[in-house]
């Protein structure tokens, strides 16, 4: 009777199994890597905008303050977005028949407001307060980045869970004077009050020291 399998059906079996092996082992390595690139956590990609602002010709050109139109981020949740009437402010009287800023006119003509695609779009069970962080310290560029630097405005910073608890569980390194709040630029130096300092200065809680009882009841 002749043999059902040849020669080199050995050969082809284990070739077959080291082929699952790796393409299991592949599998796997996407499945941890891929959500960790830059490319999947959105990060470094100016989104298409209904108007191109630049916070680089803004702010570090003209020296605009970030909260000329982010008007609520000390006092609120949410930092705000600038109604067409804080554009036209400057654009009524400048750049007026600018073909780039047609739909800030068509806007203000039309009383609709611009839309916006959210660069830092946190998942919904995320609570985060821009006024309380700006309260005890943080400052802009510590989520955002330079955005001073940014022609086109693009998340520069993962804001993952372990980002959020990695500052939570160290704050005062991340904490700056409040003169530096928002300056994108500003980087620690030795004139910078030391992290005890800046804790002791916005009253933030050494979570080191923290008693248990307080969260735990």
């Amino acid at each position: 009777m002749p043999a059902i399998f040849g020669p080199a059906a050995n050969l082809y079996s284990k070739v077959t199994l080291v082929a699952i092996l790796l393409l299991a082992l592949l599998g796997l390595l996407f499945w941890w890597v891929w959500p960790r690139t830059d490319y999947a956590r959105h990060m470094h990609l100016a989104l298409e905008q209904a108007v191109p602002f630049s916070h680089q010709h803004h702010v570090a050109g003209l020296g605009i303050d970030c909260r000329f139109c982010h008007v609520s981020v000390e006092v609120a949740a949410n930092a705000g977005l600038p109604p067409t009437y804080t554009c036209m402010t400057c654009h009524s009287q400048i750049w007026t028949q600018a073909a780039l800023l047609e739909p800030v006119r068509h806007s203000l003509a039309t009383n609709t407001p611009l839309v916006w695609h959210r660069v830092t779009d946190l998942p919904d069970y995320v609570y985060f307060n821009h006024g309380i962080h700006l309260a005890k310290g943080v400052g802009c560029s510590s989520c955002h980045g330079d955005v001073a630097s940014m022609s086109l405005t693009y998340k520069a910073k993962p804001l993952t869970m372990a980002f959020c608890l990695d500052c939570h569980r160290n704050p005062g390194p991340q904490l700056r004077p409040r003169e530096a709040l928002f300056d994108t630029a500003w980087r620690r130096d030795a004139r910078t009050p030391s992290p005890a300092a800046l804790l002791a200065l916005y009253h933030v809680p050494d979570r080191n020291l923290t008693d248990c009882s307080v969260c735990h009841r």
